[in-house]
């Protein structure tokens, strides 16, 4: 029977989900309800609470029309049309953000916000110097396209996203968060400037109230967290100094009401502009994959994979989001990874909450004098937002890498990624030079570190054997055998431990059951091939076929061999999601699969 160093057999309740070695409806996977979550995907919090939580969603999406700002003063434009590509921007996020909750073919189905990219800001600034506005426009609906091609064909690529690739894209996105936050937390403004203790006092009150809302409340501001900490952040940056009052209330001289306006300009398309789009466009689809991955996992509570169709609907979404934006005259339209940090923190990531999300970034293209709120943020109040969502991106991004067994191969793919992804912040002089078609790809550290973790996954997958044989020698091999060799290949192959336990466990009671039968049995061939889909195993032997019950022998039943060899075949059954027996001249061939 199994070895004492392994896991207890399945209880019975799942023993009894299979009758006939096919997998029942009742054995199908079914999405498990985490505990840490008050409100999960399929949950519909009271009114008020999605109201909340929507408002805390677009503090955290206003971070990407900061980078049309920086588009528009490259080439010299004027707030007027700043503000204008802002607005028509927040209507495309808006809508984006709608789809994406849509459980369709356009959409994930999760709650997973839009909102401008720093991935697309290197080419966005190349696009509007060389052609203007119209060029920018023309490349932004083009890379909308792109997303929308791609996302068609990742329900083919899953081999290319295992979770430590999805894991480390994650992880990456909430170290850019870092990047992104913590100078802006202390004030640190440009180059050769130093922190500013009040920015710093500021930034600090704000994640603390925040921290505090999360751990030592239980009521509505532990779903609330960035209510509470943007108004304790404000009261503070007005009592210091930070933002000044005459500057606060200067940027509500804005008409309550006013249509918002493309700004002037059709489209147009250049090749060699093309380029870097593309690569934009790419690496921006691939952080979206590890950002749906994480929506799915942390709704979840027996994850096991990434639902690629899910995530191919997710990525039309983002497309579509962009294509729209193009059009309207605002920016591209990528996930918001701090928005899936403020879902896992709150514990909130019912999707009923895209809805009032969505409306309430489009009223605001509508409604400028409110929108002043937004732009009105402190660079401490926006890094200390930041900051808190990162910690659960990082966390969550790092339970992802490491929900597979990593060998050497792993590890460097893993390893060579993330350091050269830190190096974009840590060294960016060293980027300096590349060619300016590449500028894209190392403009930010998720975006290097995102392209070389699937490259690198890609290729040194090349000289990994599929399938792997061992001869058991009865009387002179322990089972222990069996487990060293289950254990080697399920770190070169990446498989998940409950699956490499369960293979190990029916191989056990396979080869116990039939040199049971077989006593002068000398040797068994076990062989295991995985594909990433299932781990298929089959033991070779000559001699008598072992009977798989379909129910456990009786009390009494086990006081026999006959009883106890019952018992085996049916543990057989339980551990395995197939199983088959074939026979020819003698050899038998007893065949399971494992889905994984």
């Amino acid at each position: 029977m199994a070895s004492p160093r392994l896991a207890p057999p399945p209880t019975r309740e799942r023993l009894l989900g299979r009758s006939d070695g096919e997998p029942s409806l009742e054995s199908e996977h079914r999405r498990k309800k985490p505990s840490n979550l008050l409100y999960d995907v399929d949950d519909v919090p009271p009114l008020g609470v999605r109201l909340g939580v929507s408002l805390q969603h677009t503090f955290l999406m206003s971070l990407g029309w900061l980078y049309i700002v920086v588009i528009v003063n490259s080439i010299g434009g004027t707030q007027s049309q700043a503000q204008s590509m802002i607005r028509m921007s927040m209507i495309a996020s808006g809508l984006a953000t709608i789809i994406q909750a849509r459980r369709t073919v356009m959409g994930s189905g999760y709650l997973c916000p839009l909102s401008g990219s720093l991935t697309f800001l290197q080419p966005a600034i190349l696009a509007a110097r060389t052609g203007g506005f119209s060029l920018l426009f023309g490349m932004v609906t083009l890379s909308g396209a792109f997303t929308a091609l791609f996302s068609r064909l990742t329900t083919r690529l899953r081999v290319l996203f295992p979770p430590e690739v999805t894991g480390l894209m994650v992880s990456m996105s909430g170290l850019q968060l870092v990047a992104l936050g913590c100078p802006r937390f202390a004030g640190y403004t440009a180059a050769g400037s130093a922190p500013e203790a009040r920015a710093v006092i500021v930034g600090a009150g704000t994640l603390f109230a925040m921290v505090a809302a999360t751990i030592w409340h239980r009521g509505k501001l532990h779903v609330l967290p960035m209510l509470l900490g943007l108004a304790v952040g404000f009261s503070l940056a007005l009592a210091l100094g930070v933002l000044p009052w005459h500057e606060f209330i200067g940027d509500f001289n804005d008409p309550w009401i006013s249509l918002p306006r493309r700004v002037s300009g059709g489209f147009a398309f250049n090749f060699w502009v093309t380029i870097p789009f593309f690569i934009a466009s790419l690496t921006a689809s691939l952080k979206a994959v590890g950002d749906l991955t994480l929506c799915q996992k942390i709704n979840d509570a027996d994850w096991k994979r990434t639902d690629m169709k899910s995530v191919s609907g997710g990525l039309l979404a983002n497309g579509a989001g962009t294509v729209l934006s193009g059009i309207f005259g605002g920016s591209a339209q990528n996930t918001v990874s701090s928005s899936i940090g403020l879902s896992l923190a709150t514990g909130t990531t019912s999707r009923t909450i895209a809805l009032p999300t969505g409306i309430l970034v489009i009223a605001l293209a509508f409604f400028p004098r409110i929108a002043a709120i937004f732009a009105a943020m402190p660079p401490p109040i926006m890094g200390a937002l930041l900051i808190y969502s990162a910690c659960f991106i990082i966390l969550g991004g790092f339970q992802l890498l490491t929900s597979r067994m990593l060998d050497s191969r792993r590890i460097f793919v893993v390893g060579i990624s993330l350091i050269f992804g830190l190096s974009v912040e840590i060294s960016p002089e060293l980027y300096r030079y590349a060619p300016e078609a590449l500028h894209p790809l190392f403009s930010s550290s998720t975006s290097l570190a995102t392209v070389l973790v699937v490259l690198l996954s890609y290729l040194l997958r090349f000289g990994v054997a599929k399938e792997r044989r061992l001869f058991f020698h009865p009387g002179k091999d322990t089972f222990d055998a069996i487990h060293d060799f289950m254990e080697e290949q399920g770190a070169v192959w990446g498989m998940r431990r409950e699956v490499e336990i369960r293979a190990v466990h029916a191989i056990h009671e396979v080869i116990a059951s039939v040199v049971s039968l077989n006593p002068f049995l000398k040797q068994l061939e076990v062989m295991v091939e995985f594909d990433e889909f299932n781990l298929n195993a089959e033991v070779e032997y000559s001699g008598l076929t072992p009977i798989l019950s379909e129910s456990a022998p009786t009390a009494e039943e086990l006081s026999t061999d006959a009883g106890i060899a019952a018992l085996s075949g049916y543990m057989i059954r339980g551990y395995a999601d197939r199983v088959r027996i074939k026979q020819r001249d003698h050899v038998t061939r007893i065949q399971l699969q494992f889905v994984h």
